[in-house]
């Protein structure tokens, strides 16, 4: 069984760096990284995670949406690991939506994003892919892309007004 690993929670050192890039996706480290982020996230009700959220400062995430308690309107989609991701805006707009994140428990806040973006990575075999994302799946993978460049969702915050209790974000969903 690969090992389950720790979240690193807000205020720990990994989640402000600069993730490094991945140069061999081969590599046993690397594989063992990409082990521990699924067993890792498949233990939680997230719906993406970061390799800093388990303490490697490495650019790898994992976008997995599907409906949970935390999430009950996310669609479906399969576990991807996306190794030196980048995207751009397919449009200027942005909408505020609903975030949390595993490594700051209990709050949730209205962060603005693009609705629509186009993505490029390596998968697990060192392919090139691209795809574009819309909504709630974009959404996901902005977030994590964040941790890979040392920040967190409270950052892009436009206001304190924004941020809640998790506790009364399940209130309102």
């Amino acid at each position: 069984m690969t090992e389950l690993r720790d979240i690193a929670q807000l205020g720990a050192k990994v989640l402000r760096l600069h993730a490094e890039a991945v140069a061999d996706v081969h590599s046993d480290e690397i594989r063992q990284i990409i082990a521990a982020l699924h067993t890792t996230l498949a233990s939680t009700q997230g719906v993406g995670i970061a390799a800093p959220q388990i303490s490697e400062s490495k650019q790898i995430i994992i976008v997995a949406s599907r409906p949970t308690a935390r999430y009950p309107h996310a669609p479906l989609m399969q576990p991807t690991v996306m190794i030196n991701p980048r995207f751009q805006a397919l449009s200027e707009i942005k909408e505020k939506g609903w975030e949390g994140c595993l490594s700051i428990p209990n709050i949730r806040a209205l962060v603005p994003r693009y609705t629509a973006i186009k993505i490029h990575y390596m998968n697990e075999q060192g392919d090139e892919k691209t795809a574009e994302l819309n909504d709630f799946v974009a959404r996901v993978f902005q977030h994590e892309f964040d941790h890979l460049h040392g920040k967190v969702f409270l950052d892009s915050v436009e206001t304190n007004q924004d941020i809640i209790a998790e506790s009364e974000y399940l209130k309102i969903v």
